[in-house]
C-alpha cells in the first residue's frame, strides 16, 4: 500500500553519513523532508543533494529537517558526499540514509517495479511535527527535482496548518490566499482583519495572514 496524505509517517532507525538515528526521534517537534535518490554517484542527484545543501539555511528558516534516502552502503555515501561537495561547491551537513536492504524505500513506498525492480524513484515526502504525510510529490528517475516548489510547498504547508486558508495556482509566499469556504462570510472579518475581496462567494481572497 502507498502512503496517502494523513496517514503516519512510518518511523525506522537507520544507519545515516550523520551516524545512526531514529527518525521519529531525530525529527523532533520539526518539520521533515524525506526524499529518495535512485543510487550513489549518479548525475541528477549528485545536483540535487548539492542544491540541497546549498538551501540550508532555507530549510533551517522554516525549521524543516531534510534527510536522503539511497540503497548504496554508508562508505559509498560518504565518498559520494566528497563528489557532491566538489562538484557543486557545497558542504553536505545534512543525513543521507544508506538503505541497503531497502527497509526505508519499502516502507515509504519508493521502489516502483514498473519503472524498477531494484532503483528508487525520486520520491519526497513531507512529514508535518505530528509524524503524518502532509504531501508528496514523486518524479521519474530521469527529472530532477525543483527545490524552489519543494520550498513553496512546506511554506503552503505551514500557512495552512496555522490559518483557515488556501493557496492558490502559482502561488508564492507573500501573495493573497484563498479564505477556506468553511468559514462564514460573517466571520471573515474578524478573522481576517487585513481585509479580503470577494470575487464569487466561493472564492475569496486575503492578504497572506502572517505577513
Amino acid at each position: 500500500m502507498s502512503l496517502r496524505i494523513g496517514d503516519d509517517a512510518p518511523n525506522f532507525s537507520a544507519q545515516t553519513t550523520e551516524g545512526d538515528i531514529d527518525y521519529h526521534q531525530w525529527l523532533g517537534d520539526s518539520w521533515g523532508i524525506l526524499y529518495s535518490h535512485p543510487a550513489d554517484f549518479t548525475p541528477v542527484c549528485t545536483t540535487e543533494l548539492g542544491r540541497t545543501a546549498q538551501l540550508k539555511d532555507e530549510f533551517a528558516k522554516r525549521g524543516t529537517k531534510v534527510i536522503a534516502v539511497s540503497v548504496d552502503e554508508l562508505d559509498s555515501h560518504h565518498e559520494w558526499v566528497k563528489d557532491i561537495n566538489e562538484t557543486q561547491n557545497t558542504n553536505v551537513e545534512f543525513p543521507i540514509i544508506a538503505d541497503v536492504d531497502k527497509n526505508v524505500a519499502t516502507l515509504y513506498n519508493m521502489i516502483h517495479p514498473n519503472a524498477s525492480t531494484s532503483a528508487t524513484v525520486r520520491s519526497v515526502y513531507f512529514i508535518g511535527p505530528d509524524k503524518k504525510v502532509k504531501a508528496n510529490i514523486t518524479y521519474p528517475a530521469s527529472t530532477g527535482r525543483n527545490f524552489q516548489e519543494i520550498l513553496r510547498v512546506i511554506d503552503s504547508l505551514q500557512l495552512t496548518a496555522n490559518y483557515s486558508v488556501a493557496t492558490p495556482a502559482d502561488w508564492k509566499e507573500g501573495q493573497d490566499v484563498i479564505i477556506s469556504p468553511s468559514i462564514k462570510q460573517e466571520d471573515v472579518e474578524e478573522k481576517f482583519p487585513k481585509g479580503h475581496k470577494i470575487v464569487k462567494p466561493y472564492l475569496r481572497y486575503t492578504p497572506q495572514p502572517n505577513k
